[in-house]
């Protein structure tokens, strides 16, 4: 008998402690910090190898932020990968309600799959291990259980919160959820046995999850269902309804649900992942798992590191050297330098917090900015002007806009452009430019097969990105 399995990536969150190279813009679970390709293609990838043997997966659901929809889509085609839908939270509510909406998504028709739940931020060394426990997990759930996959702990670790099990025939039986540790306790943990990391990662039928929530927190279940009655679909892009959505509980899953599990009845099992994993939830975890040289140091980019050890270097633009630093972060963008001690990297998101506070740009977008056409890096700026290198996708365009505040001008690089200035549609390439006067309509569009590559030198009173009036637009948006 066939198992229907619904694999589910969570790709919200904001990745805070991982500044600056995350951003609410661009977050952890979209970059590239172990291996090759990023953590949401690295979940997506092994969601997809679950369907053999008598499990039937179908293609994954992904949760995420509104913001990020073009992100998700193209790291999966990347992958060479269709998402059976991708369901876009307009606001934050943490973990209980994206998984409900995945639920309600899964119901949909009559259909009652088992969901396979992962974030999208965790790397795994060991894939196949991953495999072959997901695989056990399924079939428990399949007969109704909730399944969490617990961690094997290798160290006292205090930044996770355990699962403490008893012994049973097949999967544990899960007998208590423990918040954070201190270090004392976290060693008693380890030396007893029995105790886990939560991972964060649930196998249930959708129906179970519902039934669970109603129980426990039937409002968030009303409020989600009524999100979900109010949705709007666009191609693979489900919305639900932005003013119901925005009246749900915000919860995660171990406080909606999976701590009262224990001891009421519902049956809550675990099963063991040894697999090499890690949440990158920090510095501190990015420089465990990245190859390092005999004295401890890792560097990734143009890093020279001299008399150092245990130090991580992360240099994205420029080159960086350190010299005599020993358990130091330093992480180099184009626009910030976080430099701290790695036992303390947890409290990266105070500076984040700080940068939020003072409505300061850094917090939510890198120099470079990607979006759905492609991207604009800003090189530079002044009170009066300021230049972006841009790039655009071949067939992609932007939106047909002017500007109140702002003149513009387009200087080719590479590639062809399309431009429509008012009227007027010219076609420039390498070495050829235009002007766009403050308060005409135009458009810029890559006709071509290859990448268009410009220059543009803005010049005004006025040189926010919201000075940008949208008359039409492929994506979808109105301002921004």
């Amino acid at each position: 008998m066939n198992i229907a399995v619904q694999p589910v990536v969570m790709a919200g969150g904001s990745g805070t402690r991982l500044w600056p190279l995350s951003r609410a813009g661009y977050p952890k679970q979209f970059l590239v910090l172990a291996g090759n390709t990023s953590l949401f293609q690295q979940a997506a990838a092994r969601l997809q190898a679950l369907g053999r043997g008598t499990v039937k997966a179908a293609p994954p659901l992904v949760v995420g932020n509104e913001e990020h929809r073009f992100l998700i889509l193209d790291q999966l085609r990347e992958l060479g990968a269709e998402p059976a839908a991708v369901l876009l939270e307009p606001a934050g509510r943490n973990t209980a309600p994206a998984l409900t909406l995945a639920a309600l998504q899964a119901l949909e028709g009559g259909a009652d799959p088992v969901l396979v739940v992962t974030p999208a931020d965790q790397t795994l060394a060991d894939e196949a291990a991953f495999g072959t426990a997901m695989a056990a997990a399924i079939e428990v759930a399949a007969q109704g259980s909730i399944v969490i996959l617990g961690i094997t702990p290798d160290r006292p670790e205090t930044g996770y919160g355990y699962i403490r099990t008893e012994r049973s025939s097949g999967a544990r039986v899960v007998a208590q959820f423990v918040e954070k540790p201190d270090a004392e306790t976290a060693a008693r943990y380890l030396a007893e046995g029995g105790y886990f990391w939560n991972a964060g990662m649930f196998v249930l039928k959708a129906s179970v999850w519902m039934a669970a929530l109603e129980r426990w927190r039937p409002d968030i279940a009303a409020a989600s269902r009524a999100a979900w009655a109010a949705r709007s679909t666009d191609q693979r892009f489900v919305r639900p309804g932005k003013a119901e959505f925005a009246a749900v509980p915000a919860e995660s899953v171990d406080y909606a649900v999976m701590e009262r599990c224990p001891g009421s009845g519902q049956d809550i099992r675990m099963i063991e992942l040894d697999a090499g994993w890690n949440d990158l939830g920090a510095w501190e975890a990015v420089w465990q798992v990245a190859a390092k040289d005999t004295d401890g140091n890792a560097a990734v980019g143009d890093a020279i590191v001299h008399d150092s050890r245990g130090t991580l270097v992360h240099a994205t633009s420029r080159l960086v050297g350190v010299v005599g630093l020993d358990d130091v972060v330093v992480v180099e963008t184009p626009d910030a330098v976080l430099v701290a001690d790695r036992a303390r990297s947890q409290e990266v998101k105070q500076i984040v917090n700080r940068l939020g506070s003072a409505r300061r740009g850094e917090h939510t977008l890198h120099r470079k900015v990607h979006r759905p056409w492609g991207w604009y890096d800003s090189v530079d700026a002044g009170p009066r002007h300021q230049v972006k290198r841009i790039m655009v996708k071949p067939g992609a365009s932007l939106s047909l806009q002017m500007h109140h505040h702002r003149a513009e001008h387009w200087i080719v690089v590479s590639g062809t452009a399309e431009v429509t200035v008012g009227d007027k549609v010219i076609l420039l390439t390498e070495n050829q430019s235009t002007y766009i006067p403050l308060g005409e309509t135009h458009r810029l569009r890559n006709p071509g097969k290859l990448p268009l590559e410009l220059i543009e030198v803005q010049s005004g009173s006025y040189l926010g990105e919201d000075d940008i009036v949208r008359f039409e637009d492929t994506y979808g948006r109105t301002a921004g």
